[in-house]
């Protein structure tokens, strides 16, 4: 992993109790977080005295080079947002401006959590589809804005691959979103429910209470018998 093809982006507590249909259940599950990258959800649950262990090969780099990653990105991330306003749904966010906002606010709650939360190996340097983890360590994996989303660049057999591992370590996955980086329905989409189902999975699609990507209102839950 190169650090200077990072685009990092930060996602809000509130953004994922929205994406992933999590309630106060859920939220005192022993919950994995898959490629969490520099969101806020893994500090905020600290604060809240809940545990999350999140994954992510940013990690492998320090916190002044991942910091230094953003500057130079997040003003050219957020021009891009406003040249492109119409292909987003302004709803749980309201404005260009409060995008902006937001996700710096996730980047910085991170960057100033990150070498605590390092040494207490709540962020961990580590990928899809293999987990430093041991089977049903977790009740909850979860997986934002990765598979599904580059399915130009991720095959079907690494979906497959990812699944399988995620429920190996959990006995609940959820995705989020179902689209593709076009804002269409990923290509792998109905294949990974025929092929979890068939494993004996409960598969099902349901809608959420988030939408910023047209259409990008629906998360997968893969859950094991």
């Amino acid at each position: 992993m190169q650090l200077n093809g990072v685009v990092p982006l930060g996602r809000t507590f509130t953004e994922y109790q929205a994406m992933f249909s999590l309630n106060k259940a859920d939220l005192n599950k022993n919950i994995l977080d898959c490629g969490g990258g520099p969101s806020s959800f893994n500090y905020e649950m600290k604060m809240q005295n809940k545990e999350v262990i999140t994954i992510d090969p940013l990690y492998q780099f320090s916190k002044e080079d991942i910091k230094k990653r953003i500057d130079e990105t997040f003003n050219d991330v957020m021009a891009q947002a406003k040249a492109n306003q119409d292909n987003y749904i302004w709803k749980n966010i309201k404005t260009v401006e409060e995008l902006a906002e937001t996700r710096m606010s996730a980047m910085k709650l991170f960057l100033n959590d990150f070498e605590t939360g390092k040494n207490d190996k709540r962020y961990i340097n580590a990928a899809l589809p293999d987990l430093p983890f041991k089977k049903e360590e977790f009740d909850l994996a979860l997986s934002s804005h990765f598979l599904f989303l580059y399915s130009d660049m991720l095959s079907l057999d690494f979906h497959i691959s990812a699944v399988d591992e995620m429920l190996r370590v959990a006995r609940e996955v959820r995705i989020f979103p179902l689209l593709d980086l076009s804002t269409d329905k990923s290509q792998h989409v109905e294949e990974i429910i025929r092929i979890f189902k068939e494993k004996e999975m409960q598969v099902s699609i349901e809608t959420v209470n988030y939408e910023f990507q047209k259409g990008g209102n629906q998360l997968m839950r893969i859950c094991k018998n």
